[in-house]
């Protein structure tokens, strides 16, 4: 949890699979925070291995 207003998920997999999105969709469904990120670091450029999320 970063400054309580955002979960950042760091992942090192050849690929973000939709597991991935789900654990962090829960996280954020039980801390009651709307804003998740999922980073990938097994990607050339880590900058393509981000993924913004939305608790809506």
């Amino acid at each position: 949890m970063v400054g309580e207003q955002l979960i950042l998920e760091l992942k090192a997999v050849d690929r973000l699979a939709p597991i991935h999105v789900a654990q962090l969709l829960s996280y954020l469904k039980i801390a009651r925070l709307r804003l998740g990120l999922l980073v990938n670091f097994n990607v050339r450029e880590v900058r393509t291995g981000i993924k913004r999320l939305v608790n809506t």
